[in-house]
């Protein structure tokens, strides 16, 4: 499938879908925990349906039949041996946090696979945290990527962590509670520091003690248990990223729906980078007014927001002067090498931009239309579908079914806006 954009402008309210990163959490804990919660607003997408059938081969009773309301019967940590390979499709977050739930099988094992991104993408230092806290976890492969082999029991102890995913420190957050004995997690190195902080809050909503000494050391008394909730999930700021940018580029008036500042989501920061570069922005309520402005270039240190990177890389060749994104290394071991991706299709377009090891520099210079790759990468799809608005010639985008990965009414949603986009088989 191919999506194509070609130039228009943007204008009206959008409301924004609900978080991944809370909807996959909120399935995560609901499983984990004892008696019914209920999740509403969730994202309906197949990450989120990748998660939905993880803890459902754990045992949990999930009922999606609303889409607007989910309901999930945990399995009070205690999980079931899976009858099958369990398959997280192109879900990183569902398989990094489903890894420290196998872990708590007292019998038996659970095997999991993905996409051929997925099997792509490492864990090691979570394996070996696993390992170090009493479970037995490793690569049928023996080399760090899937299909994993994880079976428990996690009965506790000390490990140090390299978190170049955050993933990696939420799946041990998570889980270990739940463990026999009680967890000491030394934290040698993390990125995406906002990630952590939003399963933090989850801990802290559901009454789950632990120590945490300024990100360094975590301390969590095993034998602790889940309970029931209800939640709202909250708008998607990775999401609204595509639509921010948009609307700095090409937009005026539009209006984000539902948006809340005070939230978790590390990507809300995309508010004040491009408020950095000179888009106007205002914040009202629940609400996100960008127009249209001149654009000028920044340095920006993008390591709590790598899944901003492939969009902020497109803004940033319609800005004046020089943009550096740096200190975002873990940009290349998602979904795609997003800094080669978005250097090698980006140039396709006419961009003056250099890789850096750990990020990006690009020089101002208009795009121009034509045909790119999206290596079936969501982010990297919606984000080369921006350039088209300002092109003069349309951008055609290959690989555009990864979008419903993560956000199906992308393509709509940028049409209800005014945006000139359609997919085509």
């Amino acid at each position: 499938m191919k999506l194509i954009s070609a130039q228009s402008e943007l204008a009206g309210q959008a409301r924004m879908p609900g978080s991944k990163s809370h909807t996959i959490r909120a399935i995560a804990f609901a499983s984990l925990a004892k008696g019914r919660s209920v999740i509403r607003s969730p994202l309906d997408s197949l990450d989120a349906r990748s998660a939905v059938n993880c803890f459902r081969a754990f045992g949990a009773k999930i009922n999606t039949n609303d889409n607007s309301v989910w309901q999930v019967e945990g399995f009070s940590g205690i999980p079931q041996i899976p009858d099958n390979v369990i398959d997280v499709g192109n879900s990183g977050t569902s398989l990094r946090l489903a890894l420290g739930t196998g872990a708590l099988l007292d019998k038996g094992m659970a095997v999991f696979t993905g996409d051929d991104q997925i099997r792509r993408r490492p864990a090691a230092p979570l394996l070996k945290s696993l390992n170090e806290l009493g479970a037995v976890a490793h690569s049928a492969r023996q080399n760090g990527l899937a299909p994993y082999i994880v079976h428990g029991p996690l009965t506790g102890g000390r490990t140090e962590i390299e978190a170049i995913s955050s993933q990696y420190l939420s799946s041990l957050l998570v889980n270990c509670p739940l463990a026999a004995g009680d967890t000491e997690i030394v934290v040698k190195l993390l990125n995406e520091k906002p990630y952590v902080e939003m399963t933090l809050a989850w801990l802290d909503r559901l009454g789950i003690n632990y120590q945490n000494n300024d990100f360094q050391t975590f301390t969590i008394p095993g034998r602790q248990g889940y309970r029931d909730f209800e939640c709202q999930v909250p708008a998607d700021f990775s999401s609204a990223t595509f639509f921010l940018c948009a609307a700095a580029l090409a937009g005026r008036d539009v209006q984000l729906i539902g948006m809340d500042m005070n939230d978790t989501q590390g990507d809300k920061a995309v508010v004040d980078y491009l408020k950095q570069m000179g888009a106007k922005i205002e914040i009202t309520g629940e609400a996100i007014i960008v127009n249209q402005n001149q654009l000028h270039g920044v340095n920006l240190d993008l390591n709590a927001t790598p899944d901003a990177l492939p969009a902020m890389a497109v803004t940033a060749c319609f800005a004046q002067g020089k943009t550096r994104f740096y200190n975002v290394p873990q940009a290349r071991i998602k979904e795609t090498d997003r800094i080669a991706v978005m250097a090698a299709e980006l140039k396709k377009l006419g961009a003056i931009i250099k890789e850096l090891p750990d990020g990006l520099e690009i020089d101002y210079n208009p795009l121009h239309g034509g045909t790119v790759d999206g290596h079936g990468d969501h982010r990297v799809v919606m984000s080369l579908a921006l350039a088209g608005l300002l092109t003069a010639e349309p951008v055609t985008i290959s690989g555009a079914e990864a979008v419903a990965v993560t956000f199906p009414e992308f393509a709509n949603l940028m049409q209800h806006l005014g945006a000139k986009m359609k997919l085509v088989n």
